[in-house]
């Protein structure tokens, strides 16, 4: 089924650290669904809708260690991903559950297909698919199946930086990079649990499929706000 471009629809992908960050209390920031699920019925209020993409967060991480110390051994890439999968399927239930009168009363984790029903919620809230990626490959499917121009990425963090702002003073944000920028940056290999401002598989479809990603900081829903109306905001756009 080929389908006309979606007006006023947004994807975005929630990365896990955003709202399941991992702190030294390693609990799912309750706060943070108080206030994004207000942000969203607001924005429903005027006639937008979006895709939801949880991330993993801590409880894939957790599940990822667990194995790891009582198998004894190092684990495949394949089952190390399915565990990050599986976090992401009960991340999205619990927005889902958040959302439940005005949601898509099924969680998106198939993206081999196009849900013709699934454009007619408000939200539609999506999980992991397949290993061999980050949940940012199935924002990006999404946005290509449904013909959704950009996917903003609600990361831990205000911008790209050209490094690791934790660990270098001197790094500086990127405001507008191309796809082959970033990638210089990511490298083209993909591992469970891997910490990027877009994984290297899913920016490289990005890339082929000329998908404009915007990464900001997940906790400013002023600035969010800005993005959706068009307004100037801080954060990097990728295309």
């Amino acid at each position: 089924m080929i389908l006309t471009k979606l007006k006023n629809t947004f994807v975005l992908s929630v990365g896990g650290s955003v709202f399941a960050p991992n702190d030294q209390d390693n609990r799912i920031d309750i706060q943070y669904l108080h206030d994004f699920e207000a942000f969203i019925r607001k924005q429903i209020a005027k006639k937008r809708r979006f895709f939801i993409v949880c991330g993993g967060g801590y409880t894939a991480r957790q599940y990822r260690d667990a194995a790891k110390q009582a198998a004894g051994r190092n684990l495949t890439d394949e089952d190390l991903d399915w565990l990050g999968i599986h976090a992401t399927r009960l991340n999205a239930h619990l927005f889902r559950t958040i959302f439940r009168d005005v949601a898509y009363p099924w969680i998106l984790k198939h993206f081999d297909m196009v849900d013709k029903n699934a454009v007619n919620s408000p939200v539609v809230v999506c999980g992991g698919w397949k290993p061999g990626w980050s949940t940012d490959y199935d924002a990006a499917l999404i946005a290509n199946d449904y013909h959704i121009q950009t996917v903003i990425n609600l990361s831990n963090i205000d911008q790209v930086y050209d490094k690791d702002p934790n660990k270098f003073k001197d790094a500086k944000p990127i405001k507008k990079m191309k796809w082959s920028e970033l990638v210089k940056i990511v490298g083209n290999k993909w591992r469970p649990g891997l910490n990027s401002p877009f994984d290297p598989i899913a920016s490289k479809l990005a890339q082929k499929i000329k998908l404009k990603v915007i990464v900001c900081n997940g906790h400013d829903f002023g600035n969010l706000e800005k993005i959706l109306d068009g307004k100037e905001f801080t954060g990097t756009t990728i295309e």
